[in-house]
């Protein structure tokens, strides 16, 4: 049997990178129907954050997510769902007094930064292991914090996609794991290629990779123009990956993209490496998915 790859579009992230494409998608209907033209396209996972729709900033606005996932869900459409909760996690210490926020600071509570994936439920939702300086930023992630939302994440019956963007966070996933916390099997992401963590190259990837807990689900992507050779790389090492202009915004040299763009690329090199890209029925089914509508209802 051929090696089923499960082929996820990020189809906007969080980064200020909106302006650098003509047709960046930044409005609910445009972030839902990026979505649906991804699965289209290939994709069995789309990630989701969104943004304001009148400056395209990074928002975690509960409504907002209310309004995609409604869009997706009222297509009749079967791509699994995954919805970050990056939002709330950024730290910019004041120049006179580092313990007071400046801004771009968005840090706030776990219980907030979880509070969409509680009312609207995902297959799917990000837990980020690891601080770490992105960019000019700190990405605060603390150990209390972490199991806050995993145990969140845990009581609504929402798969946790463990977030690594450097070896350490594997280890602290592992924790997690270990007091149970996060359920068998677990779910990987290999964040490759952002400034200031591991690299995107096929060392950093395959021992990362070699730290993972035996049995677990993982994938892994690069960003920017090492997208799609991490694409390459994740299948090979026997993994799932992803791509989406929340990671790159180019198809080729000079020529912009599309996420169904992106998907039908990445669709490509996996077939031409042998392997099978999975539908979502499939992808549920690898990560041992619950079966919609069989979560614990809100409360």
């Amino acid at each position: 049997m051929a090696q089923e790859v499960i082929l996820t579009c990020a189809v906007c992230g969080s980064h200020d990178n909106h302006h650098r494409h003509p047709d960046f998608p930044i409005t609910p209907k445009q972030i839902a129907q990026a979505c649906l033209d991804a699965r289209s396209a290939g994709a069995a996972v789309v990630h989701i954050h969104v943004r304001d729709p009148e400056t395209g900033i990074h928002s975690g606005d509960p409504e907002l997510f209310r309004e995609v996932v409604g869009r997706i869900r009222d297509s009749g459409s079967d791509v699994l769902i995954n919805l970050t909760t990056g939002w709330g996690a950024r730290f910019v210490p004041g120049a006179e007094d580092p313990r007071a926020h400046a801004a771009g600071t968005t840090l706030t509570t776990p219980k907030r930064r979880m509070r969409h994936i509680e009312e609207l439920r995902p297959d799917i939702c990000t837990l980020d292991v690891g601080t770490f300086n992105f960019g000019e930023q700190v990405f605060m992630n603390t150990p209390a914090h972490l199991r806050v939302m995993a145990g969140i994440a845990k009581e609504i019956g929402v798969k946790p996609e463990i977030e690594c963007f450097e070896p350490g966070h594997v280890v602290m996933a592992r924790q997690l794991i270990d007091e149970g916390l996060i359920e068998d099997p677990p779910m990987f992401q290999l964040c490759l290629g952002i400034r200031y963590a591991s690299p995107a190259t096929a060392e950093a990837m395959s021992f990362m990779r070699s730290l993972l807990p035996e049995g677990a689900r993982w994938a892994g992507f690069g960003i920017s123009r090492f997208e799609f050779p991490m694409v390459a790389q994740a299948v090979t090492l026997g993994g799932h990956t992803r791509v989406g202009l929340e990671d790159n915004l180019y198809l080729s040299r000079g020529v912009f993209a599309s996420n169904g763009d992106l998907v039908e690329k990445a669709v490509r090199i996996i077939r031409e490496l042998g392997a099978d890209v999975a539908e979502p029925s499939r992808a549920a089914q690898i990560l041992d998915l619950p079966p919609r509508g069989q979560s614990p209802p809100p409360g």
